[in-house]
């Protein structure tokens, strides 16, 4: 006989390890105990020698499919004498090391209780075990126990705490544990925000959808404003009370099949739709005339979504396409508490959905595409956070602040790297607040009191601002050198690489904008390798709202003055005043320099005709890729100086002076910009001799881009992307963090 104390720490409470455990330890005739405390899960076991090693065998490779165990450490331990094996109380200590789990998608056995009317929890919108439910947006504090939850108010009747108390049901405890009797229900409210005496609420609030009405439904992390993508008069009002005029909205169907009419479904995307994540999964529409036009315009890619909360299920009929988008105000974080649903959304929706459970951390959906048969993330959120990123060292604890926009913070501890859910673009007190609010819950949570903090090199980032006002001492990282380094960061990668981090716009070394950037980077120090050529930004950040103004610059430059009765020019109605824009522009007044390759695309949509202002980001170079769908470009001329610039001005004068079908030149932007990029990294790798190469950045949201550059690439060169995170800014704080982890090593 041996005893074997056992620690194992990740994700191990909230996904049904204790109850795991203890039917192994059953299987095996062992004797000890098993607890959650503060480090993860506790362990002392005895028995014989060959059922400790077949014990110790089946641990990490038999555990819940939504445990992720980081590390597992045994020692022998003097023997005791237990005479079976149990499950103890939870307990707390100083030093916070646990993991939490994300919410979790329902469970195939909680969606059979809910749909069978013989099953006591039949129709109950709440109903989860230990393999499914929230965990997340529900806790307080740790360790993962029912009253450090938003399950405190509900005391458990008989059945349920039966069910909670024995090891031997997949609801041994669940702490979100409830039914009819005794947990969380829903109310229906009508539009002056009074209850609505209804014995169905669901029922009814799908009657409501199906007459064309507009539903703010509190689900698992917020609210979501729903309406039938059918019915193209409740889809156009959506729009219009949201104020939401052209970005694509998400759809939830009510079941596979329901996808499969309106989308092409590979095997990998039927797997992130249908697994225990559910994320928003954009697939490629097919011509089908069912759905309302305004959903997703004319884009050939649809955002869509599974049910994932027994409240879906509940709610949409198997042929059922709802919108199912943020239920906030533009520009402001989704909205999860009670008292402000009304207030805000009292102008948009018709009736209101609504339960008694608190919300404790709002969490929007993850975002999730499919690029070479593996996800590529979009928004990390839902499902995903607050569950770690392994670093490969051990380093200093850090709190790195991220960017402005699709902002998300860092907070590091030990080899673990916590990535916070989307939070949203910096730009108001709102989200400010939120922002500032879920800081401090994570240093709770995790117990992580950071030593630096490090912030993007903008000074005017609200991010930033809020970095330099801790009482702790911080650093500043460069943009794109961040964005390079969170690649690095995922992929264990200390040896130089050539990052190319093209984006948007993101404060330079020098002062100016970059965006265009070729880098030699490892995780402690980069060089700036070559880069998109500058060009001014007529109106400074209008000009990224308004993607005519640098069209303008770049065909008075082309063609002069009077440019605007040239052929080349397609830009029609410019707004009065842009003469004197350009002129100002010349003088270089409110006219920043800028290398962004974001930009570049933004111009080619703007010189093409196709887009003259920008209602939402990116907006322009969607559709530029829109237009190149399906067609096939030439390469179209472009320089590159002595100093290592790209110059796409030839490019541009290409674009214009060709007479050719639009959506052909749309393929050969994309071209050409693919082209450049390989020539350019060929070019520096006969520099540095580096063969490893880096890409990230929200230009690589392009999968036309993408696609090409690493067909182009990857037969000479090991080419790495963001997979854990998004390679847009919502991935920048990883990167900060370990760059200043490496810098105070």
């Amino acid at each position: 006989m041996k005893r074997v104390g056992i620690r194992v720490k990740g994700i191990v409470q909230g996904v049904g390890f204790r109850p795991f455990v203890y039917r192994l330890a059953k299987n095996f005739g062992l004797h000890g105990w098993i607890l959650n405390d503060e480090q993860g899960v506790l362990i002392e076991i005895q028995g014989t020698e060959i059922a400790l090693e077949n014990f110790l065998k089946d641990l990490p490779v038999k555990a819940p499919a939504m445990a992720k165990i980081e590390e597992i450490v045994t020692n022998f331990i003097a023997l005791q004498g237990d005479e079976a094996f149990i499950i103890k109380e939870s307990i707390s200590s100083a030093d916070r090391a646990t993991f939490i789990s994300p919410d979790i998608a329902t469970c195939s056995d909680c969606r059979h209780d809910l749909s069978h009317p013989e099953n006591r929890r039949f129709g109950y919108a709440f109903t989860n075990c230990t393999n499914c439910g929230p965990r997340y947006s529900i806790i307080k504090d740790v360790p993962y126990d029912r009253p450090q939850t938003t399950m405190e108010p509900f005391l458990m009747c008989k059945s349920c705490q039966s069910e909670y108390d024995n090891p031997d049901d997949r609801r041994f405890h669940a702490q979100p544990n409830a039914c009819q009797k005794c947990g969380p229900l829903y109310a229906l409210l009508d539009h002056s925000g009074n209850e609505m005496a209804v014995t169905d609420p669901l029922k009814m609030a799908h009657s409501f959808i199906k007459q064309g009405s507009i539903l703010a439904v509190k689900g698992i992390g917020g609210y979501h404003l729903a309406c039938d993508a059918k019915n193209s008069f409740a889809v156009r009002s959506l729009r219009t009370r949201k104020i939401r005029e052209d970005k694509p909205f998400a759809v939830m169907c009510g079941s596979i099949e329901a996808v499969r009419r309106i989308c092409f479904l590979s095997t990998e995307e039927e797997i992130l739709l249908t697994g225990p994540i559910g994320p928003i999964v954009l697939l490629q529409k097919r011509a089908v005339e069912t759905l309302a036009d305004d959903i997703a315009g004319g884009n050939p890619y649809l955002g869509v979504m599974l049910p994932y909360a027994p409240v879906h299920f509940l709610l949409l009929d198997p042929d059922d396409v709802w919108v199912m988008t943020s239920g906030n105000q533009s520009a402001e974080p989704i909205i999860y508490k009670d008292d402000e649903v009304y207030p805000k959304l009292k102008g948009i929706a018709d009736y209101f959905l609504v339960h008694n459970r608190e919300i404790h951390c709002r969490v929007d959906d993850s975002v999730v595409r499919v690029f070479r048969k593996r996800p590529y993330l979009l928004r990390r959120s839902r499902g995903f956070a607050p569950a770690p990123i392994h670093l490969h060292k051990d380093g200093l604890s850090v709190l790195a602040c991220g960017g402005e926009a699709k902002n998300t913070f860092c907070l590091t501890k030990g080899r673990e790297a916590f990535v916070s859910e989307h939070i949203g673009d910096l730009e108001n007190q709102q989200t400010l607040l939120s922002y500032q609010k879920l800081i401090e819950h994570y240093r709770r949570l995790f117990g992580i009191d950071p030593e630096v903090v490090v912030c993007d090199l903008h000074p005017e980032y609200l991010s930033t601002k809020y970095a330099k006002q801790l009482a702790i001492p911080s650093m500043g990282v460069q943009h794109h050198y961040a964005h390079i380094v969170s690649v690095l960061a995922e992929h264990n990668v200390n040896d130089p690489v050539i990052g190319v981090a093209f984006d948007g716009t993101g404060y330079g070394d020098d002062g100016t904008l970059w965006g265009g950037e070729f880098l030699l980077a490892d995780c402690h120090s980069y060089e700036r390798l070559a880069h998109c050529s500058y060009l001014p930004l007529p109106g400074g950040e209008k000009a990224v709202r308004q993607p005519w103004r640098q069209a303008v610059w770049i065909l008075q430059e082309l063609y002069g003055v009077d440019f605007s009765s040239h052929k080349a020019n397609r830009i029609k109605n410019i707004p009065n005043g842009w003469k004197l824009l350009l002129q100002a522009t010349a003088k270089g007044i409110n006219a920043p320099l800028s290398s962004s390759a974001g930009r570049l695309f933004d111009t080619a949509a703007a010189l093409l005709g196709l887009r003259l202002y920008n209602n939402y980001e990116g907006q322009a170079a969607i559709e530029l890729e829109m237009a190149a769908h399906g067609a096939v470009g030439e390469i179209l001329p472009y320089d590159i100086t002595s100093t290592n610039e790209l110059d796409f001005r030839p490019t541009f004068a290409a674009l214009t002076n060709r007479q050719a079908a639009i959506g052909d030149l749309a393929a050969a932007f994309h071209t050409t910009m693919a082209d450049a990029i390989v020539v350019m990294i060929r070019r520096l790798h006969k520099m540095t001799g580096v063969s490893t190469v880096a890409l990230s950045g929200g230009v690589f949201q392009n999968m036309t881009l993408l696609q090409q550059v690493i067909r182009m690439l990857e037969i000479d060169f090991t080419v790495l992307l963001n997979r854990q995170i998004p390679p847009n800014d919502g991935g920048l704080s990883l990167g900060q963090a370990v760059v200043a982890r490496e810098r105070r090593r």
